[in-house]
């Protein structure tokens, strides 16, 4: 836990919009959105005076790089392997704001988890919590960068910590491992290029030049945090749920193949994934049949070739193509 004060990241509005002006934000339109509030913490709420930065780790028991080489098996992110991080830690931060509340009832707060209009990141690099590494993530010196970040803006005025410098040195890991070169410069992210971007945010068909780049991993990409040599501080994950279901840490492609929505709604009912909806799903399953060279798999694309979805469809022609 670190605090700051609203308007400790004047320079983060002009860098938003620089960042939208070059289209890197992709189809995300939400960034666009709201732009004063996201670019100025002070504006969203002009009555706060403190922002209590929090952090919860989810560091796996395991190197998620791994489940790459399982060529007949999807790999999804670590973060999204149990339930929804964000119910989990909403329901902590509020714990924490009711507290609060007892102490300084007079007082007014507000939390945030990764649904506002609010940039964690600089606000916790600001506070000192840790800084934004090459890869843009946050990073610590004692959590490395398995973590989850939330935000208590309130009325309380709290002294400030003092921000946390860069500490990445030389080391370009981060940047040499991403398998899709999303990173045009260091500290810098284009996410049409970001395998996280292209399987959880893209509608419609990915550029056919980046699905081979993608592998077997169907929902997020874990690369560039795995690979940071910070992580031999990493911080054990204190909460259960953040330990990864048995039948998401390395699912068979062949058996996710075979998902209609109703089936992919019981798969997923209560975790992150399932608001890409099964047909975003099912297009990321079939980029990893294809990029398999597994011909057992030919007939789990060849089922879906006539899917009632058009993009699932491209998809189902683009993998039977490729292990043809």
């Amino acid at each position: 836990m670190r605090i700051c004060r609203p308007d400790a990241i004047p320079e983060a509005a002009a860098r938003l919009a620089e960042y939208v002006d070059a289209g890197r934000h992709g189809q995300m339109g939400w960034m666009e959105e709201r732009m004063s509030w996201r670019g100025n913490p002070a504006a969203l709420w002009p009555e706060a005076k403190s922002v209590i930065m929090l952090a919860e780790p989810y560091t796996p028991d395991s190197d998620p790089l791994e489940a790459i080489a399982r060529k007949d098996r999807a790999t999804i992110s670590v973060y999204a392997q149990n339930r929804d991080y964000h119910d989990i830690v909403k329901k902590r931060l509020k714990r924490v704001g009711r507290w609060l509340l007892e102490q300084v009832p007079d007082e007014t707060i507000k939390v945030f988890v990764d649904t506002a209009p609010v940039m964690e990141k600089p606000l916790g690099q600001a506070s000192g919590l840790g800084w934004q590494g090459k890869h843009t993530n946050l990073l610590s010196r004692d959590l490395g960068n398995w973590f989850f970040l939330g935000s208590i803006f309130t009325t309380l005025d709290l002294d400030p910590d003092e921000a946390q410098p860069d500490h990445c040195g030389r080391c370009t890991a981060c940047l040499d491992i991403c398998p899709t070169n999303a990173f045009p410069a260091p500290f810098q992210l284009d996410a049409r290029r970001c395998i996280s971007y292209l399987t959880i945010e893209h509608h419609g068909p990915v550029d056919p030049d980046l699905r081979p780049l993608m592998g077997n991993r169907i929902y997020g990409c874990d690369d560039c945090l795995a690979i940071c040599p910070w992580n031999k501080f990493a911080a054990e994950a204190q909460d259960i749920r953040y330990s990864g279901r048995p039948d998401l840490q390395s699912p068979k492609l062949a058996e996710l193949a075979t998902l209609d929505d109703a089936g992919f709604r019981a798969m997923f009912s209560g975790s992150p994934i399932k608001r890409t909806g099964r047909n975003r799903f099912i297009r990321n399953v079939l980029y990893a049949i294809g990029n398999s060279g597994d011909p057992s798999l030919l007939a789990s694309a060849q089922a879906l070739v006539e899917d009632s979805d058009d993009t699932v469809v491209d998809a189902a022609r683009w993998a039977v193509e490729r292990l043809s």
